[in-house]
């Protein structure tokens, strides 16, 4: 018990000291969810940014720049079992726009399984849902005109469920393919019309012909909706505990998402 309340106690503090966010998520590629799920009782934090790549604003107009998105938030394996595993986590949800800062706590979970645990070449699977929380879309007029408007109003409470599978393979790396559902009225392409599912793809791999301190990784998520992205990048473990990942996120629908963006993202477990 004194174990755990320390891990609550940091996990507070860390959310207080540093409240500036973006997207929930779990753990995850460079954008989209990966079969990943945290050891028990271990704490892991995720301090994202997403910087945009251009001043020029695709979201509104061209008339201003578009937000850049920090995400941070803690995540905690829950269950005691080798075959079986889950965590569950939240984060402070901020990128500087309104309403959809009105409610910038949202949760995720994930249960799932490693690969081998099942039966031998079993690959990996993993469920879950992430940027759960309450949605401003019964606020959302979509006569606006200005799509990013509507998309600024319905980015909040997504509640996105997902299923993904993932193997990896002698040289070529893990390939992980799956898919999401997510609020009808939250997630939309440009013109209001729900685009709420499309499809989870990645690769990623280990370089460990150079060192075992380089990850490579490129992701998908479908979708003509604000989170329809291809992004890709390269981490780098500095310590057993701390990975930092460097990236490009290229947006489908910009004048939702806005102008593509670099990512630093900081990965810290405890203990």
């Amino acid at each position: 018990m004194k174990n755990m309340a320390k891990i609550f106690s940091l996990a507070m503090m860390i959310v207080v000291v540093a409240a500036a966010a973006a997207l929930a998520t779990p753990s995850t590629q460079i954008w989209i969810p990966s079969t990943d799920i945290q050891a028990f009782k271990t704490l892991h934090l995720d301090v994202d940014s997403y910087i945009r790549a251009s001043s020029i604003g695709k979201s509104n107009g061209n008339t201003g720049r578009d937000p850049n998105i920090w995400d941070i938030g803690p995540l905690i394996g829950i269950l005691p079992f080798d075959k079986i595993q889950a965590e569950v986590g939240f984060d402070i949800l901020l990128n500087a726009t309104s309403p959809n800062d009105n409610h910038p706590v949202m949760g995720n979970f994930k249960v799932g399984t490693p690969e081998d645990s099942l039966f031998k070449f079993s690959p990996a699977f993993a469920v879950g849902m992430y940027n759960i929380g309450p949605s401003n879309y019964g606020k959302v007029d979509f006569s606006v005109p200005n799509p990013y408007l509507r998309a600024a109003a319905i980015t909040s409470g997504q509640n996105i469920a997902y299923a993904l599978v993932a193997r990896t393979l002698p040289i070529v790396g893990r390939i992980s393919a799956g898919g999401y559902h997510g609020s009808q009225r939250a997630l939309v392409d440009p013109n209001g019309h729900s685009a709420n599912d499309g499809v989870l793809l990645s690769w990623d791999r280990t370089i460990t012909e150079l060192t075992d301190k380089l990850w490579l990784a490129v992701d998908y998520q479908g979708g003509n909706n604000v989170d329809g992205a291809v992004s890709f990048g390269a981490g780098w473990n500095f310590a057993k505990n701390v990975q930092v990942i460097f990236g490009y996120d290229i947006w489908k629908e910009k004048q939702l998402a806005g102008n593509n963006t670099f990512t630093v993202q900081l990965d810290v477990n405890y203990p």
